[in-house]
């Protein structure tokens, strides 16, 4: 069992939601479990499944913040979304379409971050030593906890970047030379996409954010420089 210090702040989680019927419910459950969080911001990034419906089951619970799009805007937009509308210092954003989702993945998310280790811990689903050793994917890994203030100045910039905002976000925190610490999620699954549509539409939405990461990378190529710059300096 892990052992974790009590942690005496609260924090604000974002799941942002597109057509996640099937699994929403039980990353919901789990985050209104947790202790941590005080205020849970559910963006419906325009769904047309049922996905509606189960936000709205729970908004009975004072902590369920619903925010709707009636269009789908994309996972850049519905993420600026919530770091707007978050009152607490700090985030913690979690994917609509886990399995097995944990309450306990909230403090191994949180804990570095007040403990002054880490300004950006990114949590990355792990079944097996291989991928927690040799995921190259972890750092696209949508599970993290973060300080409000340094990711604010993002916002206007992770709005149209779709599924290159955790790129986006990588890049910013690296130029600034900020601490960024990984850590695995044991036993939690993120289905593929393959999982969970057929091999045509999946393969069109790999191409899809496979395009939007890179787009991200030449958008924000000043970023890329600095990078570079701050590499060469050591």
């Amino acid at each position: 069992m892990e052992q974790f210090e009590m942690i005496s702040e609260r924090a604000s989680a974002i799941v942002c939601a597109f057509n996640e019927e099937k699994t929403i419910s039980g990353v919901l459950e789990n985050l209104l479990k947790n202790p941590i969080i005080d205020e849970i911001i559910v963006i419906n990034d325009g769904s047309t499944d049922a996905t509606q419906a189960v936000i709205r089951a729970f908004s009975r619970s004072p902590q369920i913040r619903l925010i709707e799009f009636y269009d789908n805007r994309g996972k850049g937009t519905a993420m600026a979304e919530g770091v707007i509308n978050a009152r607490n210092r700090i985030l913690v954003f979690i994917d609509a379409d886990l399995l097995n989702f944990e309450d306990r993945y909230v403090e191994q998310l949180v804990q570095p971050l007040v403990s002054g280790l880490a300004d950006m811990v990114i949590g990355h689903p792990t079944e097996n030593t291989v991928d927690d050793k040799f995921n190259p994917f972890k750092p696209l890994s949508g599970e993290r906890a973060l300080f409000r203030d340094d990711i604010l100045p993002l916002v206007e910039n992770m709005r149209g970047s779709r599924f290159g905002v955790e790129t986006l976000i990588n890049l910013s925190y690296q130029s600034r030379k900020m601490r960024v610490l990984y850590v695995p999620l044991w036993g939690l699954i993120h289905p593929i996409k393959l999982q969970k549509h057929s091999f045509n539409r999946a393969t069109r939405e790999y191409c899809a954010a496979a395009n939007q990461i890179l787009r991200a990378v030449i958008v924000n190529y000043s970023l890329v420089a600095v990078i570079v710059q701050n590499l060469f300096r050591r």
